[in-house]
């Protein structure tokens, strides 16, 4: 058997290589600013390719107008709804800040409430010499949310000093998505070609990115806009103040593995079971098991699927690494990170068994 001869690299090819990477660096750190408008294009284009295609083909071939009507739907579905939803939950946002400052919402007496709620031998437990001082504890609770609140208010005043940055950033995510969703498979074709991978690995990869991407969208961000739209409603049904913004942080952590809206529904209803409102606790904690929690159990699994399927310490590491990382871009930059270095050492360990064969 002959093997095969090892070519030195002529200067002007590693000169070339060199530059290339140079290249590639500096545009990729031009890109910066606009990360988070051009991931979300990225997203948008392969989330509504398929929709795309059938459009172009209804229309006669015209992927012009295909990618138009597609853009329209996008700002019609997703882009307005959630400016709608972004101005409302500010003006929530800042009415409870309003009423906590009034003294409306006084926190320090809900917990005294829950406190005196307290069977006798709780009570008896915590005693007079408890390590927990409970006036401190009303009073930095209280404050804390006061802070939080104040924080959330204060940045509505400054809203419009950044934005002329989220016009443009909103201008180029629209512009490149609707380039995308028109060019995206010629496009595609000549960035595998110039990928210098090989085919087969090539094709794995760019295949398991574009899975995980689809299947992220629709098992992890739809199932979150369903809790915690169900989650707001059922708040707003039993009269809970700020139910908007309880169904926002309800569907935010739904994004978040071994979370869940869990984190959000109970205490409130330990709060309603232990301040007196018995029926309306009963059917939040009714509906936090039956309604909200069965979205995630039997939505997840069918829109997700098998082939996509992570170890879930893998998603949880992933996706709160990725929101410290990105802001909330990281809910889906983290997991597909995971998901193509996992789909890399598969490769890798599949390469190394038949070598050793």
């Amino acid at each position: 058997m002959s093997a095969k001869k090892s070519r030195d690299w002529s200067l002007e090819e590693i000169g070339f290589v060199l530059l290339v990477a140079v290249v590639s660096l500096a545009f990729a750190w031009l890109m910066i600013p606009y990360f988070g408008a051009i991931m979300w294009a990225l997203v948008a284009a392969i989330v509504f390719a398929p929709l795309t295609r059938k459009l172009s083909v209804w229309l006669g071939g015209r992927d012009g107008l295909a990618a138009s009507l597609t853009l329209l739907l996008i700002l019609s579905l997703i882009i307005v709804p959630a400016a709608l939803l972004g101005t409302s939950l500010v003006q929530e946002a800042a009415g409870l800040y309003g009423q906590l400052q009034s003294g409306q919402i006084d926190i320090a007496g809900f917990l005294g409430r829950i406190q005196a709620s307290l069977p006798a031998s709780i009570k008896d437990l915590l005693g007079s010499n408890s390590f927990i001082d409970q006036d401190k504890l009303r009073e930095t609770i209280g404050s804390g949310l006061g802070s939080g609140l104040q924080s959330v208010a204060s940045r509505t005043l400054t809203v419009g000093q950044g934005a002329l940055t989220a016009l443009a950033a909103l201008g180029v995510m629209l512009y490149l998505t609707w380039f995308l969703l028109r060019d995206g498979e010629s496009l595609g074709r000549n960035l595998m070609q110039a990928l210098p991978l090989e085919p087969g690995l090539r094709d794995r990869l760019i295949e398991k990115f574009l899975t995980v991407v689809r299947a992220i969208m629709k098992g992890t961000v739809l199932v979150a806009v369903m809790q915690g739209l169900i989650g707001g409603t059922i708040f707003w049904f039993l009269g809970i103040e700020g139910a908007l913004l309880w169904g926002l942080i309800m569907g935010f952590f739904s994004l978040i593995p071994a979370v869940g809206t869990g984190i959000v529904w109970v205490p409130v209803a330990l709060y309603l079971l232990l301040t007196g409102s018995i029926k309306e606790g009963v059917i939040l904690v009714l509906c936090g098991l039956f309604v909200i929690g069965l979205i995630d159990n039997l939505l997840r699994p069918i829109l997700v699927g098998k082939d996509t399927k992570l170890p879930d310490f893998v998603v949880l590491i992933a996706t709160v690494a990725g929101l410290e990382l990105f802001g909330i871009s990281g809910f889906i930059v983290g997991p597909i990170i995971a998901a193509l270095f996992i789909a890399i050492w598969d490769i890798v360990t599949e390469k190394r068994g038949l070598n050793l064969v």
